[in-house]
């Protein structure tokens, strides 16, 4: 008789057919793949998101929401869609007048989700106003296992004083803080369960041979990846020193220069987006400066640009240790240049790959019960 398997519940914002691939998508997959039943949880969707025209409304959410959908043996997706969710509403005052009726956000029926969360092993949270389902959790099933995954700091995400304020109360009771770089630990660097965990990779998918996508007669092919804070600025500067160069943009990325040589081709899926980083020449990181601008300095997309050996454009407040990375001051077009030229010449045999570990390695450690 084969044993019943452990279950882990991801409580997240993500949904788990988008397009749009997340570290917590691969995590399922890596927990499934080590013999896990996993619950995805979509999280922080509403009918505010509808009013939002958040992307995740383009998927069936109503029709799924509040039932379990296994999507195959043993991974099922829990869509636990609410009237409203925390959010930023802009103004100070209104943040404040929407505390009271935002703190109840955790308190909404639980419905299916409630004895799916009775039997879990493991709760492992993203930093989403999902966390304020902690406190239902723990009272449902005080035995299983609580992990924090830091994806972002809440406080560069617009979020509402009342997800912040939960963060900081519940913090100390996990079992387990996993945050993806060192200026996210220092923020829960007084607590002794808190640990670096580099963002993992999808390696098998990385490694398959593919063709080249881009188009021939061009010097070099530099690409963004990502959803928003794309520089654009930097885009006009690099675009217009090097016409020969082609600029790819993958995302959905409203408002780039029109230019001959920069190509915009919206979102992709997952793999249809891996051969223009395994043949691209340079990969851009080129995001608007923010306050906190550096705990993107190690993002997954960084990740994904070293393990193809590639080297990565940057601004200065995310400078990191990779040696592979070349850094411009935003706004100056001669250092923008000067990035870019070295990033060009730049000796991709060195880029040193052996540090950048799988998703199952994460899942692993997480269901070890460890912090490293």
């Amino acid at each position: 008789m084969n044993a019943k398997p452990k279950r882990v519940l991801l409580i997240t914002g993500h949904y788990f057919d988008s397009r749009r691939k997340a570290g917590f998508h691969w995590l399922a997959e890596a927990f499934w793949q080590a013999g896990w039943e996993v619950i995805f949880v979509t999280t922080a969707i509403s009918w505010t998101s509808w009013l939002q025209r958040n992307y995740r409304m383009a998927y069936p959410i109503f029709r799924e929401s509040h039932r379990l959908r296994w999507l195959r043996e043993r991974l099922g997706s829990y869509v636990w869609l609410t009237p409203w969710h925390p959010v930023d509403l802009g103004h100070p005052w209104l943040n404040c007048l929407a505390h009271g009726l935002f703190a109840r956000y955790g308190q909404f029926a639980l419905g299916a989700l409630a004895p799916l969360a009775q039997e879990a092993d493991a709760f492992i949270f993203e930093s989403k106003p999902g966390l304020m389902l902690f406190d239902r959790f723990r009272q449902l099933n005080p035995h299983a296992r609580t992990i924090y995954r830091v994806s972002d700091d809440l406080r560069l995400l617009r979020t509402h004083q009342v997800v912040l304020d939960t963060e900081n109360r519940i913090a100390p009771q996990f079992d387990l803080i996993s945050v993806p770089n060192a200026v996210l630990l220092s923020r829960f660097e007084h607590l002794s369960q808190a640990a670096v965990h580099h963002h993992g990779i999808c390696k098998s998918r990385f490694d398959q041979a593919c063709p080249c996508p881009y188009p021939p007669g061009w010097d070099a092919h530099l690409v963004f990846v990502g959803t928003a804070y794309l520089d654009h600025e930097f885009l006009e500067h690099a675009s217009a020193h090097f016409p020969t160069w082609a600029f790819h943009l993958i995302g959905p990325l409203p408002g780039a220069p029109q230019r001959a040589n920069i190509f915009a081709y919206g979102e992709l899926p997952f793999d249809a987006t891996i051969p223009y980083l395994k043949h691209a020449d340079i990969g851009l990181h080129t995001l608007v400066c923010k306050p906190g601008a550096a705990s993107f300095a190690d993002s997954l997309k960084v990740i994904q640009y070293t393990y193809c050996r590639l080297p990565i454009v940057a601004p200065e407040p995310m400078r990191s240790a990779r040696s592979n990375t070349f850094y411009y001051r935003p706004g100056d077009a001669a250092s923008i240049v000067r990035a870019l030229e070295a990033a060009r010449t730049f000796d991709r045999e060195k880029v040193d790959t052996r540090g950048i570990h799988s998703w199952a390695s994460l899942a692993h450690v997480f269901a070890e019960g460890r912090s490293g």
